[in-house]
């Protein structure tokens, strides 16, 4: 409340002295044609007071009372000087500005520059200038919220959401729909069981600007459903510079809780990614089986570590620290630039929700409850992110660029649940220690060069991923005893190995791509072979080859002897029930493992695609681009089915894949978009594998399919965009998407109920209308408060079709909406910028209509992530060379809640009962940043 407190008087400062201000506004026209010239540059001399010119050439900009000197330029234009012009308070001055052209000093002086590409001007420049529906967000608004990953980012882009904090579901098709690219190469998949890319790993403070193509081209991946997403890295440099930031965080509930259980750590935790102490010890046998080596696997189960016991610690505030260098030189006749970025952050986390299950529901006596849980999870988390470009201007026509980005992110979570399972009518005591770390590398060298004929430009690229997921000891166990009993609680076992009683998990996935591709653009010529809307011609390539390594193996505790079994060890405290002492061929515990050759796979992907497309002007208003596009993938899985055989798969795709957009301008400020493609959706390598994973969080059985088909999309969309100026969108769209045998995650219809695999579907559709506005209020008022504000709002409505094949209708609703699809996204905010004080604020706000967030089936009822309501606020201050922000993120602290629809009516009401509930709690941030 203090830091409301402190925005309130800053912004009843602000006003209290808005009411003095002046207005110098005008039109920067051509003195020979009297048209206006868009984007001007008009400021004060001396001041950092400036702006720039509409597509109508008219300026606008509040001035305190005095006497100024006024300058104007654009490229190829005399600059225009005004000494004396006075400003009087609560006025308006105009002053018209006719420039004159500046043929001569063109044909001497030579240009060299570096366009920015991280700030709104360009970001508005860049869509308007696409040739395909696109959205996007740049680091200057990115820098105005508390926003600390890209996936915070994206969910403020139209038509956007976020599931799980971290996968990015566009146009209500979730993650599998979405392609991802790291500055302009293919980004590797995080996900070791769905085809998704973890938007959490990468920080706001390495990003240049998110851009979101909703339309297919022909220089575009043709492997995409909701959207294409390109993130770029930072990579501009204008000067030498230095940045050092730090910053602490308070989260409610969390931070300063003295009981926050921890799992044991290793020496290596606090930059994320384990030392190798939860590793299986060297020499350990490749299986372990105990009934055939009865000697053996006494001395195995020892060798493994005692770390059952969560310890407790108090939780300190969360840290983030960040250094960034830029530096520019020459060597010889090229100049050099590089930006160079460490950070650093280490978080604690703890929720509180329930987790209940009813079983069917009878509309006179209602549905009888399963069990209900109450989970607590602690969680810490560290992230280590590097970022080092380089720029080589070799001349005015070659460029390169060798870019690279490294992110490692560990995290350590403990699970506690108890509760009341009425099933089996026992009370249950669950723990579970896990621990992850992800690892992501990638590097581009791309060259972009324009030929001696002025009108033909070549770029290449060249790009490395890898990618590491390592799962080493998930420790996972369970006690009970009977309800309304005072016994002490139990271990439970099973004489076969389980992953869900007294279970150890190991799992490792490497992954490396290597891609190569190449354009060759050609402009032909015309009056003015630089204009907008002259022709061009497009060819190139792409080569993407992908290798994968999959393995994980789980072990069991069980008794070595059932009949000389130390019953009293299944009371011992968890630091001493599988002590090596108790690990015995007679009294106590022997180690047995799951061997299921499917464990393990190896899956390679093989993409070539080649590419004609282009540009023409059909009429002066009227341009039309596209081509076609051809896809050749061959995916392959090698892995062992459970009877010993060899599994291979080759599955040999050939995609043409055409597409169409037209463009109409009205004029400069207006036009409409109109576009067609056809784009494919292809299996991940996890949904092929058969590979069995059991989630013990969610109580779910996960395993592959080998018979998946790759599936084909029909995209058509169509958009009305206005600017009012360069910086400012205001625009409407409309899409429908049909998918043909699209791939869904379904329940398999097993005696449980619990198990979830992959499954192509007959057909689908998705539909909605998109808005978005963006503008500033400067000409709206003369006070200086208003001027200085600027909106933004985004919405969509979507509605989505699911026709399922017969046997997963057998189980589920034959026809019923997308998984993660909400009829309804949401995203507000209003910023404040004061240049010359140095202050800026933003209020953000986000919903996200009621979605699926797991389907159900003919045993389990279908579970709905319901609406919830976020609001953020964050104040910048500069002084001098530090700037302090501050911020609350998610100042309602609404609970998350998912609800089990019951009757299975599509719609949650007073019937209806919670499936989870819990919060994250109200996040407090203060950092201070000195750059020099």
């Amino acid at each position: 409340m203090k830091l409301l407190f402190t925005f309130l008087t800053i912004i009843t400062t602000t006003v209290s002295g808005s009411a003095q201000q002046g207005i110098l506004k005008g039109r920067v026209t051509d003195k020979i044609s009297g048209e206006g010239i868009i984007g001007a540059v008009v400021f004060i001399k001396g001041t950092s007071s400036g702006t720039t010119t509409d597509y109508e050439g008219n300026y606008t900009l509040p001035l305190a009372p005095g006497t100024y000197t006024v300058s104007v330029t654009f490229v190829s234009y005399k600059p225009y000087q005004n000494a004396g012009v006075a400003i009087t308070g609560g006025q308006t001055t105009t002053i018209n500005v006719p420039l004159a052209e500046n043929t001569t000093q063109l044909q001497a002086v030579e240009i060299v520059g570096t366009r920015h590409t991280n700030t709104d001007l360009a970001l508005m420049q860049s869509i308007r200038a696409s040739e395909v529906v696109v959205s996007g967000m740049a680091a200057e608004q990115i820098a105005k919220s508390m926003d600390r990953d890209a996936a915070a980012v994206v969910r403020r882009i139209p038509g956007v959401t976020v599931m799980n904090d971290k996968y990015v579901v566009i146009r209500g098709m979730n993650q599998r729909y979405n392609t991802v690219l790291l500055n302009d190469a293919l980004a590797p998949s995080t996900e070791p069981d769905a085809r998704a890319f973890s938007f959490d790993i990468l920080p706001t403070s390495v990003i240049d600007r998110i851009m979101i193509y909703k339309n297919g081209s022909p220089e575009l991946p043709g492997e995409f459903g909701g959207g294409i997403i390109k993130i770029y890295t930072k990579s501009v440099v204008d000067e030498n510079s230095t940045s050092v930031s730090l910053s602490g965080s308070y989260r409610a509930g969390t931070t300063f809780k003295k009981d926050f259980f921890t799992s044991e750590r290793s020496k290596t935790d606090f930059l994320g990614f384990d030392s190798g102490d939860r590793s299986l010890p060297g020499g350990f046998p490749a299986r372990v089986n105990a009934a055939s080596n009865p000697d053996g696997s006494e001395n195995r189960g020892r060798r493994l570590p005692n770390t059952w016991a969560p310890g407790s610690i108090t939780a300190m505030p969360d840290l983030r620290f960040s250094l960034g260098l830029t530096r520019r030189f020459d060597l010889g006749d090229v100049r050099l630039s590089h930006i160079s970025a460490a950070s650093y952050t280490s978080t604690n986390t703890y929720t509180k929700g329930s987790r209940d299950a009813y079983g069917a529901y009878r509309p006179e006596t209602g549905a009888r409850p399963e069990y209900k849980f109450m989970d607590d999870i602690y969680t810490q988390s560290a992230r280590v992110g590097l970022i080092h470009n380089w720029t080589a201007r070799l001349n005015n026509n070659n460029k390169l660029e060798f870019r690279n980005l490294f992110n490692q992110l560990g995290s350590s979570e403990v699970l506690m649940r108890s509760g009341t399972d009425y099933d089996n009518q026992e009370e249950v005591k669950n723990y579970a220690l896990r621990y992850e770390s992800r690892t992501i590398y990638t590097s581009q060298l791309q060259g972009t060069h324009d030929l001696s004929d002025g009108n033909t430009t070549l770029t290449w690229t060249g790009g490395y991923a890898y990618t590491n997921r390592n799962e080493p000891d998930y420790r996972r166990f369970r006690t009970t005893r009977n309800l309304g009993s005072e016994a002490p609680f139990m271990l439970t076992y099973k004489n076969t190995p389980s992953l869900n009683d007294a279970g150890r998990y190991y799992a490792k996935l490497n992954e490396n791509t290597f891609t190569l591709n190449g354009q060759a653009e050609h402009r032909f010529s015309t009056a003015d072979s630089a204009a907008e809307n002259a022709p061009k011609l497009r060819v190139g390539f792409y080569a993407e080859r992908k290798n994968r390594d999959f393995s994980a193996r789980f072990f069991s505790y069980r008794p070595a002897n059932s009949e000389e079994f130390d019953n009293s060890l299944l009371t011992q405290p968890f630091d001493q029930v599988f002590a090596p002492q108790n690990i015995n061929a007679t009294t106590g515990w022997e180690l047995v493992e799951d061997y299921n050759p499917q464990n393990d796979y190896k899956a390679y992907n093989t993409l070539l695609a080649g590419y004609v497309g282009g540009v023409m002007p059909l009429t002066a208003k009227l341009s039309v681009s596209g081509g076609v596009r051809v896809e050749h993938n061959n995916q392959e899985l090698k892995s062992t089915n459970f009877d010993g055989t060899a599994l291979n798969r080759s599955n040999i795709v050939l995609s043409v894949l055409p597409s169409a957009n037209f463009t109409y301008e009205f004029n400069k400020r207006s036009m409409v978009r109109a576009g067609a493609s056809m784009s494919v959706n292809r299996p991940e390598f996890r949904e092929l594998a058969p590979f069995v994973y059991y989630d013990f969080v969610n109580l779910l059985e996960v395993s592959g399919n080998p018979d998946l088909q790759t599936a084909t999309i029909y995209n058509t969309d169509m958009r009305y965009e206005f600017y009012p100026n360069p910086t400012e969108i205001l625009s409407l769209g409309v899409f429908y998407k049909y998918f043909s045998k699209p791939i869904e995650t379904v329940f398999e219809n097993t005696s449980g109920g619990n198990s979830i695999t992959s499954e192509n579907a007959r057909y689908a559709t998705s539909y909605g209308v998109e808005a978005e506005i963006k503008k500033s209020l400067l000409d709206l008022s003369e006070s200086r408060l208003v001027q200085n504000l600027s909106l933004v709002l985004n919405a969509a409505l979507v509605d989505s079709k699911v026709q399922l094949s017969d046997r997963a209708a057998a189980s589920q609703d034959q026809l019923r909406v997308m998984q993660g699809q909400s009829p309804y996204v949401v995203n507000a905010g209003v910023y404040y910028q004061d240049e010359d004080a140095k202050l800026q604020f933003s209020l953000l706000y986000n919903v996200v209509g009621q979605r699926i967030f797991a389907v159900g089936n003919n045993l389990r009822q279908t579970v709905y992530e319901l609406p919830k309501n976020v609001i953020d606020l964050s104040v910048t201050k500069g002084f001098g060379n530090f700037e302090l922000k501050a911020g609350i993120q998610d100042i309602l602290n609404q609970q998350t809640r998912l609800m089990l629809d019951l009757d299975r009516d599509g719609r949650i009401t007073g019937v209806d009962k919670s499936f989870r509930k819990f919060r994250k709690g109200q996040y407090s941030t203060i950092g201070l940043t000195y750059k020099f």
